[in-house]
Protein backbone atom coordinates (compact mmCIF):
# COMPACT_ATOMS: atom_id res chain seq x y z
CA UNK A 1 0.00 0.00 0.00
CA UNK A 2 1.47 3.68 -1.31
CA UNK A 3 -0.68 5.50 0.58
CA UNK A 4 -4.32 5.54 2.97
CA UNK A 5 -7.38 6.29 1.67
CA UNK A 6 -8.94 9.67 3.75
CA UNK A 7 -12.15 6.73 4.56
CA UNK A 8 -9.22 4.79 6.51
CA UNK A 9 -7.80 7.68 8.67
CA UNK A 10 -8.95 8.79 11.71
CA UNK A 11 -7.68 12.40 13.51
CA UNK A 12 -6.38 12.01 16.64
CA UNK A 13 -5.67 14.29 19.60
CA UNK A 14 -2.10 13.68 21.36
CA UNK A 15 -0.40 15.89 24.48
CA UNK A 16 -4.41 17.25 24.98
CA UNK A 17 -4.97 18.16 21.11
CA UNK A 18 -1.33 20.18 20.99
CA UNK A 19 -0.57 17.64 18.07
CA UNK A 20 -3.34 15.89 16.25
CA UNK A 21 -2.43 13.45 13.77
CA UNK A 22 -3.65 11.27 11.28
CA UNK A 23 -3.68 7.05 11.68
CA UNK A 24 -4.94 4.50 10.13
CA UNK A 25 -8.24 3.22 11.55
CA UNK A 26 -7.73 -0.72 11.48
CA UNK A 27 -3.79 -0.46 10.74
CA UNK A 28 -0.77 0.33 13.51
CA UNK A 29 -2.09 3.05 15.75
CA UNK A 30 -0.21 5.07 18.58
CA UNK A 31 -0.73 5.11 21.96
CA UNK A 32 0.66 6.43 24.52
CA UNK A 33 3.92 4.12 24.61
CA UNK A 34 5.50 7.01 21.79
CA UNK A 35 3.87 10.01 23.87
CA UNK A 36 6.38 8.37 26.76
CA UNK A 37 9.11 7.54 24.59
CA UNK A 38 9.70 11.10 23.64
CA UNK A 39 8.83 13.05 26.97
CA UNK A 40 11.73 10.88 28.16
CA UNK A 41 14.48 12.45 25.60
CA UNK A 42 16.74 15.38 27.44
CA UNK A 43 16.62 16.96 23.65
CA UNK A 44 17.52 21.04 24.22
CA UNK A 45 16.30 23.64 21.29
CA UNK A 46 18.79 23.91 18.42
CA UNK A 47 20.05 19.72 18.70
CA UNK A 48 19.00 17.49 15.91
CA UNK A 49 17.14 14.33 16.14
CA UNK A 50 16.44 11.06 14.45
CA UNK A 51 14.14 8.16 14.86
CA UNK A 52 14.19 5.14 13.15
CA UNK A 53 10.98 3.80 12.38
CA UNK A 54 8.80 6.39 12.98
CA UNK A 55 5.43 5.43 11.66
CA UNK A 56 3.17 8.30 11.03
CA UNK A 57 5.43 10.47 13.20
CA UNK A 58 3.89 10.31 16.81
CA UNK A 59 7.13 10.25 19.06
CA UNK A 60 9.50 12.72 17.31
CA UNK A 61 6.33 15.04 16.35
CA UNK A 62 5.24 14.87 20.15
CA UNK A 63 9.23 15.92 21.00
CA UNK A 64 9.07 18.66 18.55
CA UNK A 65 5.56 19.96 20.50
CA UNK A 66 7.30 19.42 23.73
CA UNK A 67 10.75 21.40 22.62
CA UNK A 68 10.57 23.87 19.87
CA UNK A 69 13.71 24.42 17.56
CA UNK A 70 14.61 21.00 17.26
CA UNK A 71 15.67 19.50 13.36
CA UNK A 72 13.45 16.38 13.35
CA UNK A 73 14.55 13.70 11.09
CA UNK A 74 12.71 10.22 10.52
CA UNK A 75 13.27 6.52 9.20
CA UNK A 76 10.29 4.89 7.56
CA UNK A 77 10.14 1.66 5.82
CA UNK A 78 6.16 1.73 4.59
CA UNK A 79 6.08 4.26 2.28
CA UNK A 80 2.27 4.48 3.45
CA UNK A 81 3.34 5.54 6.97
CA UNK A 82 5.76 8.07 5.67
CA UNK A 83 3.33 9.92 3.57
CA UNK A 84 1.23 10.11 6.96
CA UNK A 85 4.40 11.14 8.63
CA UNK A 86 5.09 13.90 6.19
CA UNK A 87 1.81 15.01 6.49
CA UNK A 88 1.03 14.78 10.45
CA UNK A 89 3.98 16.93 10.29
CA UNK A 90 2.85 19.76 7.77
CA UNK A 91 -0.42 20.06 9.61
CA UNK A 92 1.10 20.23 12.91
CA UNK A 93 3.84 23.22 11.98
CA UNK A 94 7.01 21.34 12.11
CA UNK A 95 9.61 20.36 10.07
CA UNK A 96 10.35 16.80 9.67
CA UNK A 97 12.98 15.43 7.14
CA UNK A 98 11.36 12.34 6.11
CA UNK A 99 13.39 9.26 4.56
CA UNK A 100 10.96 6.41 3.29
CA UNK A 101 14.13 3.53 3.88
CA UNK A 102 15.43 0.87 5.37
CA UNK A 103 17.13 1.44 8.56
CA UNK A 104 20.04 -1.09 8.02
CA UNK A 105 20.21 0.76 4.34
CA UNK A 106 20.22 4.20 5.04
CA UNK A 107 20.16 6.98 2.63
CA UNK A 108 24.10 7.92 1.83
CA UNK A 109 23.16 11.46 2.65
CA UNK A 110 21.60 10.28 6.30
CA UNK A 111 25.06 8.23 6.49
CA UNK A 112 26.92 10.74 6.36
CA UNK A 113 25.20 12.78 8.91
CA UNK A 114 25.34 12.27 13.12
CA UNK A 115 22.20 13.26 15.50
CA UNK A 116 22.39 14.58 19.05
CA UNK A 117 19.44 12.22 20.08
CA UNK A 118 18.43 8.88 18.24
CA UNK A 119 15.40 7.42 19.42
CA UNK A 120 12.92 4.26 18.44
CA UNK A 121 9.83 2.07 19.30
CA UNK A 122 10.65 -0.89 17.74
CA UNK A 123 8.59 -4.03 17.29
CA UNK A 124 7.77 -5.37 20.45
CA UNK A 125 7.66 -9.33 19.17
CA UNK A 126 9.91 -11.49 17.21
CA UNK A 127 9.22 -12.71 14.31
CA UNK A 128 6.70 -15.76 14.66
CA UNK A 129 6.34 -15.21 18.25
CA UNK A 130 2.09 -14.00 18.23
CA UNK A 131 -0.82 -14.78 15.98
CA UNK A 132 -0.31 -12.96 12.83
CA UNK A 133 -1.81 -9.33 12.17
CA UNK A 134 -4.35 -9.20 8.99
CA UNK A 135 -2.75 -5.98 8.52
CA UNK A 136 0.47 -5.89 6.88
CA UNK A 137 1.17 -2.08 8.37
CA UNK A 138 0.29 -3.69 11.98
CA UNK A 139 2.35 -6.49 10.97
CA UNK A 140 5.42 -4.74 10.91
CA UNK A 141 4.73 -2.61 13.94
CA UNK A 142 4.21 -5.69 15.85
CA UNK A 143 7.22 -7.16 14.70
CA UNK A 144 6.55 -9.49 11.63
CA UNK A 145 9.46 -8.02 10.14
CA UNK A 146 13.02 -9.59 10.18
CA UNK A 147 14.93 -6.47 12.23
CA UNK A 148 16.54 -7.82 14.87
CA UNK A 149 17.25 -5.29 18.05
CA UNK A 150 20.77 -5.70 17.54
CA UNK A 151 20.57 -3.94 14.40
CA UNK A 152 18.07 -1.28 15.50
CA UNK A 153 20.84 -0.05 17.76
CA UNK A 154 23.72 -0.72 15.69
CA UNK A 155 22.39 1.65 12.95
CA UNK A 156 21.22 3.73 16.39
CA UNK A 157 24.84 4.00 17.35
CA UNK A 158 26.78 4.51 13.95
CA UNK A 159 24.59 7.95 13.41
CA UNK A 160 25.03 9.56 17.08
CA UNK A 161 27.45 12.23 17.67
CA UNK A 162 29.91 11.65 20.26
CA UNK A 163 28.26 12.39 23.71
CA UNK A 164 24.80 11.69 21.96
CA UNK A 165 22.05 9.52 23.61
CA UNK A 166 19.84 6.95 22.71
CA UNK A 167 16.09 6.67 23.60
CA UNK A 168 14.22 3.21 22.81
CA UNK A 169 11.28 2.09 24.21
CA UNK A 170 10.76 -1.67 24.80
CA UNK A 171 9.16 -4.56 26.16
CA UNK A 172 10.73 -5.60 29.34
CA UNK A 173 11.44 -9.38 28.31
CA UNK A 174 13.46 -8.33 25.52
CA UNK A 175 16.02 -6.48 28.33
CA UNK A 176 18.39 -8.99 27.71
CA UNK A 177 18.93 -8.20 23.96
CA UNK A 178 18.85 -4.55 24.35
CA UNK A 179 21.83 -4.67 26.68
CA UNK A 180 23.82 -7.16 24.83
CA UNK A 181 23.26 -4.99 21.84
CA UNK A 182 24.75 -2.03 23.29
CA UNK A 183 28.05 -4.15 24.61
CA UNK A 184 31.06 -2.02 22.50
CA UNK A 185 28.76 0.76 21.07
CA UNK A 186 26.96 2.60 23.92
CA UNK A 187 27.96 2.95 27.51
CA UNK A 188 26.36 4.57 30.33
CA UNK A 189 23.47 3.07 30.24
CA UNK A 190 20.12 3.69 32.24
CA UNK A 191 16.84 1.07 32.50
CA UNK A 192 13.63 3.23 33.53
CA UNK A 193 11.09 0.40 34.25
CA UNK A 194 6.84 1.12 33.09
CA UNK A 195 4.49 -0.59 35.26
CA UNK A 196 0.76 -0.38 34.59
CA UNK A 197 0.32 -0.09 38.61
CA UNK A 198 1.75 -0.27 42.02
CA UNK A 199 2.89 -4.25 42.48
CA UNK A 200 2.76 -5.17 39.12
CA UNK A 201 5.91 -5.97 37.07
CA UNK A 202 6.96 -3.38 34.38
CA UNK A 203 5.41 -4.68 30.99
CA UNK A 204 8.15 -1.83 29.32
CA UNK A 205 11.27 -0.16 29.60
CA UNK A 206 12.89 2.93 28.31
CA UNK A 207 16.76 2.34 27.49
CA UNK A 208 18.87 5.20 27.65
CA UNK A 209 22.58 4.57 25.85
CA UNK A 210 25.30 7.46 25.63
CA UNK A 211 27.38 7.34 22.87
CA UNK A 212 31.40 6.81 24.47
CA UNK A 213 29.56 7.02 27.84
CA UNK A 214 31.46 5.56 31.04
CA UNK A 215 29.25 5.67 34.04
CA UNK A 216 28.27 2.96 36.06
CA UNK A 217 24.63 0.79 34.67
CA UNK A 218 21.80 2.01 36.54
CA UNK A 219 18.01 0.40 36.87
CA UNK A 220 15.65 2.83 38.13
CA UNK A 221 12.50 2.47 40.36
CA UNK A 222 9.68 1.47 38.03
CA UNK A 223 7.32 4.55 37.14
CA UNK A 224 3.89 3.32 37.99
CA UNK A 225 1.23 4.47 35.23
CA UNK A 226 -1.97 4.41 36.47
CA UNK A 227 -3.72 5.38 40.18
CA UNK A 228 -4.06 2.03 42.72
CA UNK A 229 -3.46 -1.28 42.84
CA UNK A 230 -6.17 -2.67 39.93
CA UNK A 231 -8.67 -1.28 37.95
CA UNK A 232 -11.59 -0.57 39.46
CA UNK A 233 -13.88 1.90 37.35
CA UNK A 234 -14.24 3.10 33.61
CA UNK A 235 -12.07 6.24 32.53
CA UNK A 236 -8.55 7.10 33.02
CA UNK A 237 -6.59 6.48 36.12
CA UNK A 238 -3.51 8.14 35.29
CA UNK A 239 -0.88 9.43 37.97
CA UNK A 240 -0.77 12.67 38.16
CA UNK A 241 2.67 13.20 36.68
CA UNK A 242 2.04 10.73 33.98
CA UNK A 243 -1.21 12.60 32.97
CA UNK A 244 0.93 15.92 32.68
CA UNK A 245 3.16 13.97 30.50
CA UNK A 246 0.24 12.80 28.29
CA UNK A 247 -1.91 15.67 28.25
CA UNK A 248 0.62 18.69 28.85
CA UNK A 249 3.43 17.65 27.38
CA UNK A 250 5.26 17.73 30.42
CA UNK A 251 8.84 15.69 30.50
CA UNK A 252 9.29 12.13 32.03
CA UNK A 253 11.34 12.11 35.24
CA UNK A 254 14.63 10.10 35.35
CA UNK A 255 16.02 10.11 38.61
CA UNK A 256 19.14 11.67 39.11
Amino acid sequence: MSRFAETELSCDAFLGGRLRLFQPKAGYRAGVDPVLLAAAVPARPGQAVLELGCGAGAAILCLGARVAGLGLTGVELQPAYADLARRNAAQNGQALELYCADLVVLPEALRQRQFDHVIANPPYFRPGAHSRAEDPGRATALGEAETPLELWIATAARRLMPKGYLHMIQRADRLPEMLSACQGRLGSLEILPLAARTGRAPDLVILRARKGGRAAFRLHAPVVLHQGGRHVRDGESYRAEISDVLRDAAGLFWPA
